[in-house]
């Protein structure tokens, strides 16, 4: 019985603990969502305006670009409550060439958009950790939730009903063993009762 209780309160901890990073995981979701329109609309307007300045430079670009590039995804997981959530970071963001520097009549317009459309994958990335976490957070919640309504409302009442009747059956016993004890007691007492009867009358 302890440890069921022990269990079931070492679970509704986690269980707070996990709908409490599940909020702030949600409020950081509508935040960041907010400012994915707000900066797609910003890198736009810089693709526009590199456009304008250095006129249709796409050939130029994808002829300049690499078969591979240094930018990698690298997956980092923190540890709450037990679960293992994991994060996404962009790695040799910084390191890409500045090819387009040396462009003239447009150079520092591409790398303005470069710079805008960069920032903007790395928020698109953000939103990808926080949706990964919101999907692994919610599935961990749903299975504590159930294991824990399972101790509250199953285990521990079996358990509790089981105590009770082990008590009643005891408290039984006792009644009978006291029952017992008592006719064996006026038995002896009766028997003495007519033993001094017995002296009496042949006194």
């Amino acid at each position: 019985m302890i440890g069921a209780k022990k269990g079931y309160d070492l679970l509704k901890k986690k269980s707070d603990a996990l709908k409490k990073a599940f909020n702030d995981i949600m409020k950081a979701m509508v935040i960041t969502k907010k400012r994915m329109g707000r900066d797609f609309n910003e890198c736009q307007l810089e693709m526009a305006q590199a456009n304008f300045a250095a006129g249709d430079f796409g050939v130029t670009v994808r002829d300049s670009v690499k078969t591979k590039t240094n930018v990698r995804l690298i997956i980092s997981t923190e540890n709450v409550a037990g679960v293992h959530q994991p994060t996404f970071h962009l790695r040799g963001m910084n390191e890409e060439e500045d090819s387009m520097l040396g462009m003239t009549g447009g150079g520092q317009a591409i790398m303005k958009a470069k710079d805008r459309f960069q920032r903007y994958l790395k928020l698109i990335i953000e939103i990808a950790s926080l949706q990964t976490q919101y999907m692994t957070i919610e599935r961990v919640i749903k299975v504590t939730n159930r294991r824990v309504n399972a101790l509250e409302f199953v285990v521990i009442p079996k358990i509790e009903s089981t105590i009770a009747w082990i008590i009643g059956e005891l408290d039984e016993l006792d009644r009978e063993d006291f029952y017992r004890l008592k006719c064996v007691q006026d038995k002896k007492q009766e028997a003495k009762s007519k033993k001094r009867t017995r002296a009496a009358g042949s006194g």
